[in-house]
């Protein structure tokens, strides 16, 4: 069997880290995947995954993922794989116009990730959705709310909807080694308390309330914010705003993410939203306290686990900080319950529900 993962590239976030880790798992599966990106840009993870020697990696160019000229480019690719797995917009809307195009009777499966978007929000797109979205095999949610999600925005059958939970390689994150404080930053020292939060610059991610809840926490409470994108000069600027340029530290895009779990104290995420954050996923598993926004995405993912506090509410968000800081009990019981939650999501799971799922597709 022949899959081709097309996506719109390898640069940071979730779907893109997920390709990463996922390809050499199909091959030891006995299944050929490869990947088509839109833009081919050598990010760190383009690196990784082609370090790894186990698949070929076609790219498009380097252009804008939203050039509509992409969509004849990407129908030479589909007579050579038996499925077509798609992720992400604006590759979802191009790989459909491409299969009409080239009128490929080919299954083509497509994998939301997130409860929101912009599309999902503005009834504009409601048409639209529903045309693409219907014109796949199948759609892959990574969770049940995701998929009700979709269901609101496409009504489609439910049988062409199926929920797999995303997951992570818990063995590259439980051999990860921490990094001594200085080899973070020069300005850290190993008094330092240090918070980490793992996610692309966007406006869903939300870094600004992290920062600002550092305004009310002590001076030794350091931020680690890992990732990169459109927002993060904003919160570069944010920082200066608030003078907190000696305690906010800019990682930039990293390949190292499990080390750097392993070398903070506490794992952040602030978003607005999530689909199934393998962020949080991972910092569950590093064995440190893993503090999210109660939204959806993350709620459910570490409820009753790790600690929530209100979206947007840098000050609630301090407090939950400072008791982790202060009671070493209760820090030490909230990352077991992580490590245990996080257990539950072993990417070999989600690998071998991926397969099944081609198979089943493909005998029809």
């Amino acid at each position: 069997m022949k899959i081709l993962h097309l996506i719109n590239s390898l640069a940071t976030g979730g779907a893109e880290k997920l390709i990463v880790e996922t390809i050499p798992l199909y091959r030891e599966k006995g299944i050929e995947a490869d990947v088509l990106l839109l833009n081919g840009t050598e990010h760190p993870l383009y690196k990784e995954l082609q370090e790894n020697s186990c698949c070929r990696i076609f790219s498009l160019g380097q252009t804008s993922v939203y050039n509509p000229m992409l969509i004849g480019k990407i129908i030479p690719y589909l007579r050579n794989y038996d499925l077509i797995h798609v992720h992400l917009f604006p590759a979802q809307y191009f790989a459909i116009a491409a299969k009409r195009l080239s009128f490929s009777k080919k299954p083509f499966l497509f994998t939301e990730h997130s409860t929101s978007n912009r599309r999902f929000i503005s009834k504009k797109y409601k048409l639209a959705d529903q045309i693409i979205y219907n014109s796949y095999s199948n759609i892959i949610c990574i969770t049940n709310n995701v998929k009700e999600a979709v269901l609101r925005q496409t009504r489609m059958r439910t049988a062409k909807l199926t929920v797999i939970e995303n997951g992570i390689n818990l063995e590259k994150v439980n051999n990860a080694s921490p990094y001594p404080r200085a080899a973070l930053d020069p300005q850290l020292s190993e008094k330092d308390f240090l918070l980490l939060q793992v996610s692309s610059f966007q406006e869903p991610k939300d870094q600004p309330t992290l920062i600002r809840s550092l305004y009310h926490l002590p001076d030794h409470v350091k931020l680690l914010l890992a990732g990169d994108g459109i927002l993060r000069k904003e919160c570069e600027q944010l920082v200066q705003e608030l003078n907190l340029q000696h305690r906010v530290f800019f990682l930039g895009l990293r390949n190292d993410i499990p080390s750097l779990l392993k070398s903070c104290d506490i794992i952040v995420l602030s978003s607005k939203y999530e689909g199934l954050s393998l962020s949080s996923i991972e910092g569950m598993a590093s064995g440190k306290p893993f503090v999210a926004s109660e939204v959806p995405g993350l709620s459910d993912v570490v409820g009753g686990a790790g600690v929530l506090f209100p979206q947007g509410d840098d000050q609630k968000l301090a407090e939950e900080i400072l008791q982790l800081l202060n009671d070493r009990e209760h820090y030490a019981a909230v990352a077991e319950r992580c490590k245990i939650r996080a257990s539950q999501y072993d990417i070999h799971k989600m690998v071998d529900q991926h397969i099944a799922l081609y198979r089943k597709l493909m005998s029809k």
